[in-house]
């Protein structure tokens, strides 16, 4: 590969951070010092995408026929060890990422309301001239809406409805905001990932100031509707609407973490969107700090005593009567995952934990608004004590229930109709809107277990999991697939 000729456009296909390059010098950059290192020219932009796009195509079909496994963000269903999980349907664009099954990396990508302004890496591709449509229709795709952390979201109406994210195309988007001189600023909108295969980008808008956009939507069928009952409204076997909570779940961390930094907390000046929204950074040239999502990590553990075949729950006041759950608490600076897990638990019950086996985590976007994103790494604690001494300022209670007791519990709660009566609301919340009759404050968390004298979480939490794993422990079954059994089994079907 030689440097002459300013009319190329250059390719890197393996590098530092590769894609397409409007110069040798800047190509360059990128195979210098990289280990098998690939580049090449190409006379039109045309035929460079082509080259780009067929490589990572052969590359991902090579990876997938050696059996590697690829890295992917999960949703917020529990990823389980068995690496069943459901996943984050979208994939991201990101600066210095590697090329991964097909996505065009080294192309900047502009926001469909702020012209001229590439917002994916100031080191990518800025596409211009005859090319600019090609940015145009990626940044056309499907635009989902949130207001105070709600998405936008719709119901079939149909006999056991179904919920669908309200997604809005540019066209409509734009239309709806101007109809009520809505002002977009960059810092509404975030990247929230693309499906090569459509060649669109999807995006999360946050119209939280704006409230009188509620009856319009709501004409068209569509509602703001709070993530918990969505999550509550969903059924867990149904790939698509995983797929969709997975993407609000993301959207809203996003938004809620944006509205939480608009300013530095080094010097105090305005922040600045990056990365379509994915990072921010000090406007101050004399800081320029970068300021990335916040995630706040939390141990969640079912502690057991081994000899007795017993599990520790708790109970919080905030809980519906009846229901138990699992042990929780935020690591400390400095703190291991297990130091965590034994501290806690000597904290808030006075039992002394040995030792700590990892199991799965969850995403968790539904925490206060100061916590936008949660993550739930869960564990199963073994006693080395029994002696329960509850902290009242944390918990209401706490108790030891054998396994038959628990496994009774989840047998009789009914997490169908829990389901189905949340979806159902949705509906009604929906139709409601349509009528003129919404209000944002509405939240229909339903969760019960009529038929039990105590319940434990749905599936859509992990402490679900954590207690049916360990009850389905004798049954020779792994997480998952003693969810399949108790899924497809009993009157607690999702």
């Amino acid at each position: 590969m030689t440097g002459e000729g300013k009319d190329y456009y250059w390719v890197v296909f393996v590098g530092h951070v590769p894609g397409i390059y409007t110069s040798w010098e800047e190509a360059q950059l990128q195979v210098n010092g990289y280990s098998g290192s690939m580049a090449k020219r190409y006379k039109t932009f045309d035929a460079a995408e082509e080259a780009l796009l067929k490589f990572h195509e052969e590359s991902y079909a090579l990876k997938k026929l050696e059996g590697k496994n690829f890295t992917s963000t999960s949703a917020l269903g529990v990823e389980h060890q068995t690496n069943r999980g459901l996943r984050y349907p979208l994939r991201w664009i990101r600066p210095k990422q590697r090329a991964n099954g097909g996505i065009i990396f080294g192309q900047a990508l502009r926001s469909p309301y702020m012209e001229c302004n590439s917002i994916l890496g100031d080191k990518f591709f800025h596409v211009g001239g005859t090319h600019e449509h090609k940015i145009h229709k990626m940044s056309r795709g499907p635009h989902l809406v949130h207001m105070k952390g709600r998405p936008l979201a719709s119901s079939t109406g149909d006999p056991g409805p179904k919920w669908h994210l309200g997604w809005l195309s540019l066209g409509d988007c734009k239309s709806v905001l101007e109809k009520f001189e809505v002002n977009l600023s960059e810092e509404s909108l975030v990247y929230l990932g693309s499906k090569p295969e459509e060649d669109v980008v999807y995006w999360g808008i946050d119209v939280s100031e704006a409230n009188s956009l509620v009856n319009e939507l709501g004409s068209r069928g569509l509602c703001f509707v709070e993530l918990r009952t969505l999550m509550v409204a969903t059924d867990w076997g149904d790939d698509r609407a995983m797929g969709e909570l997975a993407v609000a779940g993301h959207a809203r961390a996003l938004l809620e973490w944006h509205n939480l930094s608009r300013f530095c907390g080094h010097c105090g000046a305005k922040t600045v969107p990056k990365e379509a929204g994915r990072r921010k950074q000090c406007s101050n040239e004399l800081c320029k700090k970068r300021i990335y999502p916040r995630v706040d990590p939390v141990v969640i553990m079912l502690v057991i005593d081994r000899k007795n075949d017993r599990a520790l729950l708790s109970r919080q006041s905030r809980f519906v009567p009846r229901m138990w759950s699992c042990l929780a608490g935020f690591i400390e600076p400095g703190e291991s995952l297990e130091e965590a897990v034994r501290r806690e638990t000597w904290e808030e019950t006075g039992i002394e934990v040995g030792e700590v086996i990892y199991h799965s985590s969850q995403p968790w976007p539904v925490g206060p608004s100061s916590m936008p994103c949660q993550l739930m790494v869960g564990f199963f604690a073994y006693a080395k004590s029994l002696e329960i001494n509850v902290d009242k300022e944390e918990l209401e209670d706490a108790e030891w229930h054998s396994r038959e007791d628990v496994k009774k519990a989840l047998a009789l709660a009914e997490y169908k109709k829990a389901q189905v009566t949340a979806a159902a609301k949705v509906d009604q919340v929906c139709k409601g809107v349509e009528k003129g009759q919404y209000n944002l404050a509405t939240d229909f968390n339903v969760e019960s277990g009529e038929l039990a004298s105590m319940f434990v979480p749905g599936p859509f939490a992990i402490a679900h999991h954590l207690i049916s794993a360990w009850v389905h422990q004798d049954d020779g079954l792994n997480g998952v697939e003693a969810q399949v059994k108790q899924l497809s089994g009993s009157v607690s079907n999702l």
